[in-house]
């Protein structure tokens, strides 16, 4: 789904010759949510000139009942043609941009907004690149976690159930132009991973909202079904989106310096450093589910505290070994991000809180190279190494006065937002939770 310059024309004509009967028109509400309506190949030049209304108040995060008119203006450059639907009477999609009825951005799309923070990195002369790994468990049905095997890290043949599917997967996204890099069973029973070539950010956010349905429409097509819920079962890693990205100017990768002990640039060292400081601020948009912070805990590979590391994993961010000859892709991994959050805004975010280290030229830190987890409380204070968010509500208290975080979502956004996770962590506080009826009931 790699951006392909098509225009009006060509939509209209690949509609034509590949008997394309119906067009998806796909958004994603504040939360990341894929939503959307399929319109007939008759209505696809009216909704290529003037989009197609609908109403915003029964969006998550969108208008509100008395402004709830919207339209949805279909992005000509992200058609594709569903290859595990029917050839005959095909159907395709494309993501669209949100607009209020005078025809302006809508200041809720989260597309908009990645592409307003993109906006301010061109005109600095930056373009910037994500690479996002994506892991997801496959399961039985969605109605609970059963497994479907009890395969392990690299794990092949009998013990990874989920190869097939995998297969597909990747034989789908590609057919959709969709770059793979690689694929494999990941460490947890029935979890699986596959990592996408890493490329402009917009069209990563828009590739990243296509990978999750393709992944959760093959897996039905197995009557499996595709989580990315980011710690389904308890005891056992759970599913992060590990985030490498990069700035360059033109074809060169600002982030390299050969003569740098870490061929880092100062540029990519501002950078780790704007991420470090602004990372507790962050994480309610990388983070942004009550079940993320089961994820973030110490033991499991999920970073949780708050430093920077070559080799490293336990640490928030890893800059991956430079291998000689292979300049551009030097590149910084944020690894607490979880796929299950919004990639627009979560790459908006990163993004702003990189830049400001790079703006501001915060100060950047020796590497962590020993095992965060094993270290005492002591020894951390004493290195000065924090620790995210360990909840939603810490979370939310700590976004809720940053000025970056405004910045970087605008305000409509960032207010439906944190008033969404409001209400979220208010019912989940409200709920009497399995640990607490097996742990109290039979003592108090």
């Amino acid at each position: 789904m790699a951006h392909n310059n098509f225009t009006k024309k060509d939509v209209i004509r690949l509609v034509k010759e590949n008997d394309v009967k119906f067009i998806r028109l796909w958004f994603a509400d504040i939360t990341g949510q894929t939503k959307g309506f399929a319109i007939t190949r008759e209505e696809l030049e009216n909704a290529l000139e003037d989009g197609m209304g609908f109403d915003g108040s029964s969006i998550k995060g969108f208008a509100r009942i008395d402004e709830s008119d919207m339209i949805a203006m279909p992005d000509p450059t992200t058609f594709t043609i569903l290859p595990y639907r029917p050839k005959e009477k095909a159907v395709a999609g494309m993501l669209c941009d949100i607009l209020t009825p005078d025809k302006t951005p809508y200041q809720g799309d989260s597309r908009y907004i990645l592409k307003r923070n993109l906006e301010k990195a061109a005109q600095k002369g930056c373009t910037f690149y994500t690479g996002p790994e994506l892991e997801f468990f496959v399961f039985r049905n969605e109605k609970g976690t059963e497994t479907i095997d009890e395969g392990g890290y690299f794990d092949i043949t009998t013990l990874d159930a989920g190869n097939d599917v995998r297969r597909e997967i990747i034989l789908t996204l590609e057919q959709m132009g969709i770059q793979v890099e690689y694929s494999h069973h990941e460490v947890a029973p029935s979890q699986h991973e596959i990592d996408l070539r890493y490329t402009e950010a917009l069209t990563m956010a828009d590739t990243v909202m296509l990978y999750r349905m393709v992944v959760k429409e093959v897996a039905q097509k197995h009557e499996l079904y595709a989580t990315f819920m980011p710690k389904p079962i308890f005891g056992v890693n759970g599913s992060g989106m590990h985030t490498h990205q990069s700035l360059f100017k033109g074809s060169t990768n600002t982030f390299f310096d050969a003569n740098d002990e870490y061929h880092l640039s100062t540029v990519a060292k501002s950078y780790i450093a704007g991420l470090l400081k602004h990372a507790p601020e962050i994480t309610l948009v990388c983070n942004q589910w009550v079940n993320s912070y089961k994820r973030l805990v110490p033991g499991y590979e999920a970073p949780v505290y708050i430093c920077w590391a070559r080799r490293n994993r336990s640490a928030l961010v890893r800059v991956p070994m430079y291998q000689p000859g292979k300049e551009k892709a030097t590149r910084i991994e944020f690894r607490s991000p979880d796929p299950a959050c919004n990639p627009y805004l979560a790459f908006s975010c990163m993004l702003a809180a990189g830049m400001k280290g790079v703006d501001e030229g915060y100060d950047f830190c020796a590497p962590t190279e020993r095992d965060v987890y094993n270290l005492s409380e002591e020894e951390r204070k004493s290195m000065n190494i924090k620790c995210l968010p360990g909840s939603l509500i810490e979370a939310i208290e700590i976004a809720e006065p940053s000025t970056l975080l405004k910045e970087a979502l605008g305000e409509h956004i960032f207010e439906n937002l944190i008033a969404s996770k409001k209400i979220e962590w208010d019912e989940y506080r409200k709920q009497v939770h399995e640990f607490e009826t097996k742990t109290y009931l039979p003592i108090l």
